[in-house]
């Protein structure tokens, strides 16, 4: 193995270890913090988590059509014009880029805060919920520039900037969150509204402190004088086509980097209706079924799909600069390294949640009933199909495949379409979960065996690799379940409190298991390199070779 790709790997190593951190604190801190808010809010707790979820809902579309994908296609643009000794397009891309940014995001602001009204009216929500969504556009004006400094920062393959802002962002967001809630509710007015209004506004504060983050380390690293102050040749550059040019490359990104949201809208947009013809539900019990296989899962399901999103962004610089160079070897070397790395995490992750499904629901929602039990067990098995479709979208287009990309993700839309309504006919609400599941197998198929093509990547090291952590992952599941019937002698997970026991308790058994097993078999070093073998010795964990 040459010393280049011992680097990349490590360079990726480091990426992922940062940016999966900071994705699951903040997505931890995300599910956490309702239940304090929720509390305070008392009486009006409902009224206000609506009101917020109403407003988050159309400041996340906003926010999905005005900056979708353009992290990524700068990283992929910066880390070209690095490879090829550009560096001076990088930030002239950069000084264009954050102009058009700038205005791109005062433009959506302003429509979103004019349109308020009938986003309120067409919601349901009414005047209450006029101010939440005024609130939120002003963290529309920032996020544009924002999530293009970060982007910068992972073309240069340093994610530790990206990783310190998106924490910081999520801690001060719900700090404010949470200290205005409290002296509004149990200090000042108690007006719900005005708290959930502060709460959203929340968005934009916790953005500034992002932005100072990100300002700290272009400073820091010298590349804000680069950014501000063009150089003497900056003038024989033309920005404008460079300008295009990323945003030809954002497009794609943007498109079936929506997959999952699209798909979400189309059972938004269905379900009800279709089950309303053919079953004699309410539609409060059509909402509640809804909620089963759609709300209720996310919470957990967007932590795990954090690490599948952590191990997708790190590996979009490092595999453009390969394909850049012609280096396909490497780069085939990436994609294998990537897609193990995501398997030995996300596999007995996704497992492990099953195995504890129901104190887990519990721990969230309360006890479930069959239904909800069901659909929130096969929406967490569904999370490795997401996770393999959030790693491969962004991986094909970093290998320039573009139009493939968007024709691949379009298949999968329609095959999504045509099974919706006969799916739920048959299995009801189990039928959006089976038409996503195949509407995404479709495309992860067709991209796994394009990259496949373009890299000349060996499956037989894939499957080996992959196949071990099946294994490990089978002889976790077995003492998991021993555990699981030992455990239950004494402790009856029935509540919140003794739910979130148990969960800890398994949970530290399967790491054990799990970690033990991968540092025993030298899986793991694959993956944290030489700090496997002092984590051997430190647990005393005999040798043993693959």
């Amino acid at each position: 193995m040459s010393q280049e790709t011992t680097s990349q790997q490590q360079q990726m190593l480091r990426g992922t270890a940062w940016l999966t951190a900071s994705n699951f604190i903040s997505r931890l801190l995300g599910a956490i913090y309702i239940i304090p808010w929720y509390i305070w809010m008392g009486k009006h707790g409902a009224e206000a988590n609506g009101l917020f979820t109403m407003g988050y809902n159309i400041y996340a579309w906003f926010l999905l059509i005005s900056t979708a994908g353009v992290p990524v296609a700068v990283a992929k643009q910066v880390a070209k014009y690095n490879t090829i000794d550009k560096e001076e397009h990088s930030f002239t891309l950069i000084r264009e880029f954050l102009k058009f940014m700038l205005l791109l995001g005062a433009v959506f602001a302003v429509m979103m805060y004019l349109l308020s009204p009938v986003f309120a009216s067409m919601s349901g929500g009414g005047s209450d919920l006029v101010p939440v969504m005024q609130s939120l556009s002003l963290a529309v004006l920032i996020f544009p520039s924002m999530s293009v400094i970060r982007g910068f920062f992972q073309g240069f393959n340093n994610l530790k900037p990206y990783a310190i802002s998106q924490i910081a962002e999520q801690v001060i967001r719900v700090i404010w969150m949470l200290l205005t809630a409290f002296f509004i509710m149990k200090i000042g007015s108690g007006n719900y509204v005005e708290a959930v209004t502060q709460s959203t506004f929340a968005a934009f504060i916790g953005m500034l402190a992002s932005m100072a983050v990100l300002a700290f380390y272009l400073w820091k690293t010298g590349m804000l004088t680069s950014i501000l102050h063009k150089s003497a040749n900056a003038g024989e550059i033309n920005s404008r086509a460079l300008l295009w040019d990323t945003i030809r490359e954002a497009i794609p990104f943007i498109i079936t980097g929506s997959a999952i949201q699209l798909f979400q809208i189309i059972d938004q947009n269905t379900f009800i209706h279709v089950m309303g013809w053919i079953s004699k539900y309410s539609k409060s019990e059509l909402l509640v079924q809804f909620a089963y296989f759609s709300a209720n899962p996310n919470k957990i399901t967007m932590i795990l799909i954090a690490v599948a999103t952590s191990i997708g962004g790190v590996g979009i610089p490092l595999l453009t600069e390969n394909y850049v160079k012609g280096d396909f070897r490497s780069a085939a070397r990436l994609v294998q390294d990537n897609l193990s790395m995501l398997i030995f995490f996300i596999l007995p992750a996704t497992i492990g949640a099953v195995l504890v499904a129901e104190p887990l629901y519990t721990v969230f929602y309360g006890k479930p009933d069959g239904l909800a039990l069901g659909l929130f067990i096969f929406a967490m098995l569904q999370t490795i199909i997401l996770s393999l479709y959030t790693v491969l979208a962004p991986m094909i287009q970093a290998l320039f495949q573009n139009r493939k990309a968007i024709i691949y993700f379009l298949y999968g839309v329609g095959v999504k379409l045509v099974l919706q309504v006969p799916l739920i006919y048959i299995f009801k609400a189990y039928g959006p979960l089976l038409a996503t599941t195949v509407g995404l197998i479709i495309p992860i198929l067709l991209m796994y065996q394009e990259i496949r093509k373009v890299t000349g990547l060996n499956p037989k090291n894939l499957f080996k690799r992959s196949l071990l952590s099946v294994i490990l992952t089978v002889l976790m599941t077995i003492f998991v379940l021993v555990a699981e019937l030992l455990i239950g002698l004494f402790l009856h997970p029935s509540g919140r409190i003794s739910s979130f026991v148990y969960i800890t308790l398994i949970g530290g058994i399967g790491l054990a298991v799990y970690g033990g097993l991968a540092l025993k078999v030298r899986l793991m070093d694959r993956f944290i390199g030489s700090k496997a073998a002092s984590l051997r010795r430190r647990f005393q964990i005999g040798r043993a070779h693959v």
